[in-house]
Parts: structure tokens; C-alpha cells; sequence
């Protein structure tokens, strides 16, 4: 695991761009304690510059930028290519052998791009990476993406000279840089709490899309942009040929391709570990892993003294019946709080999933003890475990049912009474009810009912469920949103009429990158840990696309082939209780240790200063969750994420032109 940046200049470089590469590359240390090195091409159009974590081949063999054997090729790698040794061993078959320098696999990649090209050589490998590819020969600058997107990758132009790297926080230290907030990537982040590729959060700068290749070749500014693999096509493919076995044949097949990721991926030169909450997917990851371990493997969890939030018990019995040497730490909500001053800076693009302050605490953990942790991240989308998916069916069940005129009609019913009165009309009536029914402020819960009542197709109601602030565009002045995989005509698949398999197929093609694994790189990272994530092999991920919903959720069991693969390492009765997250109670410290820090924020002031925000509706949001009637935690802290972020890019870039000058 490592971190890279690069320029290229068409023109020639000038001579202070080696500087700039250095700064460049010192921001983004944390990837890479162990080592820099920095390459310039002969005729002064690229520099490539690299942060080193050393895993594979701690030598000086495995120094970066490399060149290939024949000095053609010469790369910035930054991942894991799980199985190298075999690719090594068929390029040997194919007369290789005599020029190998040591047992990287940044050198293995190398040589097969040397052989094969590069979409094949792609095709060929199993892993999570993001490269930077110069071709002596062609001048040709060639970006690439793992699958799933695993690891990062942003790119821009900066007048005549284009930046690429691991960060953006890389990009700032650059003398031309002059980031402009894209509006409809904010609007974005307001909605979905991430910002989906290829947007960023500036005007001019992109992330790689995964399983994606971005080519530059000589006097271009647009890149030739291509996919070497395909989510869709997966999944179209699996539409056609559904797996047709018994349920037991497929548990046996996912054990099987369980095992093979795993094994692979404990792959190291360094120690290495795993991150147990107890919960299915990490339960059933260290589950295989400690099966195929001569020793303890080492497992790390974080617990929290709040009723609702804490998994570490579970964890803990869990780790104590598969024998694994389990650390756990219990934080308190002020060492938690500690670090949300933190987050601007580990998450150089706003980002603002709230389970990003236990996945660090996590992370920082673990590092204490190991260089590289596995996860058990990728499950839920690819085993239908989100409860979203089961709601979100019911209820289109239900809504479509009912004639749209009337479904409209009764919406504006619903709104004419304001949330608080249908609070208080309701409260007598739902202590009646079973307590899983007496909601906090129904009067809530029946306003956003009203606003699934007039959606037309369950891809809105998906959406709606999804979304944080339901109009961004109404909050984020100028903006417009962009398309996204879930807003295309052309996102889904026509032949995916699966409801639950089009919600998993929205989820794997957008929310798993550009959150769930952005969140998990960028956290482990700040601390200098690799995090692999075996779920999400692709051999694994083909498979699971061609199960039925009848399997994956058997006898009204969510993720079912995959329970019955960890019911054969660990008791059911370990396992089987309601799913509780990963997250951290936002909702009370927004009104409790967090409200003055949030006040410093979006106080009118602070908000109209910038202009971005609509300041009526942030404060009204503010003002109705402090007060308890409603509950706005995720959308303010969409706001307060980004604010936070917002003051710390414009203090950066005070200082940094301060020092520059």
C-alpha cells in the first residue's frame, strides 16, 4: 500500500517541478512512512513520485517509481496484486525468468504489461491498485483502477501542466493550483453523504471511475477513458445464466471462493490482522482466515460505553471461540469527539458517513500491532444484506398498488399538517402499539411517508431512501446535479427487473467506492495501515451476481449462503441477533458536546459568508433538531462535514501561499 503523485506538462516541465512533485508527495506521507523516490522522463514532459508502505519485498528492490526490465515502461503503483507469484511463475513458462530484481509485484505488473499490454495484463490480475503508467516510447500517460475501486485515483489539469495522484490534498500544494467548489458535487454530497466518481469536489478535477483505464497521450487534454472489466456486464451476464445448483452448492462455492480470496490476501512480508465488530461479514473473514493460520491471527474492535452502539462484546465471544489473539479498546464519547477536529484533513475530499470516526479509531488501533487488516466490507451489497432492500420492496409493494392520483392526493394531505401537530395527535394512539412502532416523531417518519407516495418507479423510491437532503439543489445555491448512476436513464440494466438485485447492483456501482471504501482507504491510511478487503475478489463478486434472491435471502434470511458458510466455524447462536452498524450517536452529540463546535459552523454568519448554502434551511434544520422536533443528524452533519473541511482547504491555502510567497 502506497500513495503516488505525477505531473505531466505536453510543453516540458519546468525545472522548479521536481519541487513541486516533492511537496506534492510529502503531503501524502501517511501512505507511505518507509520511503520516496521520484523519476523524471529524459525529456522533462513527466515526473512520477511515490510514498512507499512497504509490504511485498521490503528490499530495495521494491523501490518506486520502477522501470521495466527493458526501460520502456515506468510506474507509480499503489495496491496489492494478490496473486503475483502465479503471474511471475507463467511469465517465467514464457522465458522471463533471467531478469528478475527481487518479489515485488509492482515488478511482476510491470512485466506483464511489458507482455501482455495492459488490458489484458489487467484482466489477468487479481487485486485492489491505482497506477500511473508512462510509456517511454509512445508518450503516453496510462491511469488505472482496480475492479471494485479499492484505491484512489483523481486527475486534473492545472493550466498546461495535468496533476494525478492519490489525493487531493496533493494537488494543493501545487503552485498553480486554484480549487473552484463544484456546486453539483456539493448538491451531491448533501444527498448521498459521498461524492460519486468522476466527480470531486472542484471544478476541473476527477476521480478515476474502478475498473477503468484513462489514457493521455501527446498534446491531448481529454483522456481516451475505457473499461477493462465491467459491473454491468457482470451483472447482465448473471441475468442471462443465474447460478442453477441447490442452495448447498452454492454455500460450498462460497466457501470455496472465500478461502481462495483469503489466502491470497494474507499474502505479506509484514504483520498482519483483521478488524472483528462480530457481525456476519468480519465474523466469517477471520472465521477462514484463523482455518487457515498455523498461529493466532491477530483481531482488533472497538467498543463504546453507549447502549446501542457497541459490538465489542460480540466480538470479543466470537474471537474467543475461533482462538484468534483479540485486542479490543473501549473509547469514551470524549476521545471519540476527539477526533472529529481530525476528519477534514484524513478525508482531504469532504466526506461525511459518520461511521468514518469509529473506522479510524479502529484503524489507529490495529496499526499498534500490524502494517496490514483484513475487513469483512463488500457483504451487504453482495449478499442482499442491507434491511433497506426488504423495506424498500415492501413498501414499493404496497405504494404501487395504489392508483397515482390518489397516492398524490393523499401526500398533500399528509403535508398540510406540520410534522410537530401530527406528533402530538399520534402520541396517545401509538402507545397502544407494540414498542417497535412508538417512533420518537411519527409525525416525521409520516412527512417522509408522504414524499415516497408520489415517486413513480421503485428507482425513486431507492433513491428517496438514500438521500440525506431530498432537494440539493434547493439547499446549494447555483447548483445543478449531475448524473449519477442512480439518476441515468441508462444506470440500471433493462433486463435487471429484480427490485432487491437492482438495489445491490445501485449500491456495488456507486455507494461501496465512493463510501464505504473510500472511507475504509482513507481512515487506514492517515495511520499507515493497508486495509484488504477479500469480499470483493471479483471471482467472488461474479459469482454471487448470478445467485437468485431465493438464496440470498432464504426463509427470510438476509445474507444466507453466507451465514451458512460461518455457521460451520462459529455457533449460530454467537451470530444471530438484529445487525446494529457501525456508528456513533450524532443525533445527541449535535445537541450535546458537538453543538458548539457545530454552532461555530453554520451559524448565519459563518454560512453567508460563503454563500453556498441556502441559510434558512440550514438554520430551520438546526434549530428543529436542537429543539428535539425532528431529528436532521445526518443531513447537518452533510453540512457540517463539508464546513469543517471548507475552513480547514482555505487556512491550507492561506498558509500555503503565504510560504510560497
Amino acid at each position: 500500500m502506497c500513495g503516488f503523485v505525477g505531473l505531466l506538462n505536453w510543453y516540458g516541465l519546468a525545472s522548479e517541478a521536481d519541487g513541486y512533485a516533492k511537496v506534492m508527495a510529502d503531503a501524502i506521507e501517511h501512505r507511505g512512512p518507509d520511503d520516496e523516490g521520484f523519476w523524471r522522463d529524459p525529456n522533462g514532459a513527466v515526473i512520477l513520485g511515490h510514498r512507499r508502505l512497504a509490504i511485498v519485498d521490503l528490499t530495495a528492490a521494491g523501490h518506486q517509481p520502477m522501470a521495466s526490465r527493458s526501460g520502456r515502461w515506468v510506474i507509480a503503483f499503489n495496491g496489492e496484486i494478490y496473486n503475483h507469484e502465479a503471474l511471475r511463475a507463467e511469465l517465467d513458462r514464457g522465458g522471463w525468468s533471467s531478469g528478475w530484481r527481487g518479489h515485488s509485484d509492482t515488478e511482476v505488473i510491470l512485466a506483464a504489461f511489458e507482455v501482455y499490454g495492459v488490458d489484458q495484463a489487467l484482466q489477468k490480475c487479481v487485486g485492489m491498485f491505482a497506477f500511473a503508467l508512462w510509456d517511454r516510447e509512445t508518450k503516453t500517460l496510462t491511469l488505472g483502477r482496480d475492479r471494485l475501486g479499492e484505491k484512489p485515483l483523481y486527475y486534473g489539469w492545472l493550466q498546461d501542466t495535468l496533476v494525478f495522484g492519490s489525493e487531493l490534498a496533493s494537488f494543493y500544494r501545487h503552485p498553480d493550483w486554484h480549487g473552484e467548489i463544484n456546486r453539483g458535487a456539493l448538491a451531491l454530497l448533501m444527498r448521498h453523504n459521498y461524492i460519486p466518481a468522476p466527480y470531486s469536489i472542484f471544478k476541473g478535477i476527477s476521480k478515476l471511475p474502478p475498473a477503468a483505464v484513462a489514457r493521455f497521450t501527446k498534446h491531448g487534454t481529454d483522456p481516451e477513458i475505457r473499461e477493462y472489466w465491467s459491473l454491468r456486464e457482470v451483472a447482465e451476464r448473471a441475468n442471462r445464466s443465474p447460478f442453477t445448483g441447490t442452495p448447498a452448492e452454492a454455500v460450498d462455492e462460497v466457501e470455496r471462493l472465500l478461502r481462495q480470496s483469503i489466502s491470497g490476501q494474507m499474502m505479506a512480508d509484514v504483520p498482519l490482522g483483521a478488524f472483528l465488530s462480530g457481525g456476519i461479514d468480519s465474523s466469517t473473514v477471520v472465521a477462514v482466515m484463523q482455518s487457515l493460520s498455523t498461529q493466532p491471527v491477530r483481531t482488533f474492535s472497538i467498543g463504546f460505553d453507549v447502549a446501542g452502539y457497541n459490538e465489542a462484546e460480540h466480538a470479543k465471544a466470537v474471537a474467543a471461540h475461533l482462538g484468534t489473539s483479540h485486542t479490543e479498546l473501549y473509547v469514551t464519547s470524549r476521545e471519540a469527539l476527539d477526533v472529529v477536529p481530525r476528519l477534514p484533513s484524513i478525508y482531504s475530499e469532504p466526506f461525511s458517513d459518520s461511521s468514518q470516526i469509529p473506522t479510524y479509531l479502529v484503524s489507529k488501533l490495529a496499526r499498534q500491532h500490524v502494517t496490514v487488516s483484513l475487513s469483512g466490507d463488500g457483504g451487504d451489497e453482495l449478499f442482499s444484506g442491507y434491511s433497506r432492500y426488504a423495506m424498500s420492496e415492501a413498501l414499493w409493494g404496497r405504494i404501487s398498488r395504489v392508483p397515482t392520483p390518489l397516492r398524490l392526493g393523499l401526500a398533500s394531505a399528509i403535508r398540510a399538517v406540520r410534522p410537530s401537530v401530527w406528533s402530538g395527535a399520534l402520541r396517545l394512539p401509538l402507545c397502544a402499539l407494540p414498542s417497535r412502532y412508538r417512533f420518537k416523531n411519527p409525525g416525521d417518519k409520516l412527512h417522509k411517508f408522504a414524499d415516497l407516495l408520489g415517486l413513480r418507479t421503485h428507482d425513486d423510491v431507492y433513491l428517496r431512501l438514500l438521500s440525506h437532503w431530498q432537494s440539493p439543489e434547493a439547499l446549494v445555491h447555483g447548483a445543478k446535479e449531475p448524473p449519477t448512476w442512480m439518476t441515468r436513464p441508462d444506470g440500471v440494466p433493462a433486463s435487471m427487473t429484480d427490485v432487491v438485485r437492482r438495489m445491490m447492483f445501485l449500491d456495488s456501482v456507486s455507494y461501496l467506492p465512493d463510501d464505504i471504501l473510500a472511507k475504509v482507504d482513507r481512515a487506514s491510511m492517515a495511520v499507515s495501515l493497508e486495509s484488504r478487503v477479500p469480499m470483493l475478489d471479483h471471482r467472488m463478486v461474479e459469482f454471487a451476481a448470478t445467485l437468485p434472491t431465493s438464496i440470498l435471502r432464504r426463509d427470510g434470511v438476509a445474507k444466507w449462503p453466507l451465514r451458512q458458510v460461518l455457521y460451520r466455524y462459529v455457533p449460530k447462536e454467537l451470530i444471530d441477533r438484529p445487525k446494529m452498524g457501525f456508528g456513533v450517536p450524532l443525533d445527541s452529540w449535535l445537541r450535546g458536546p458537538l453543538r458548539e463546535w457545530g454552532e461555530s459552523l453554520i451559524g448565519d454568519r459563518a454560512l453567508a459568508e460563503d454563500g453556498l448554502f441556502d441559510v434558512d434551511l440550514v438554520r430551520t434544520a438546526w434549530q428543529e433538531h436542537q429543539s428535539g422536533v425532528r431529528n436532521w443528524q445526518y443531513q447537518l452533519w452533510d453540512v457540517l462535514m463539508f464546513q469543517a473541511w471548507h475552513v480547514q482547504y482555505r487556512e491550507n491555502q492561506r498558509v500555503g501561499a503565504a510560504a510560497s510567497v
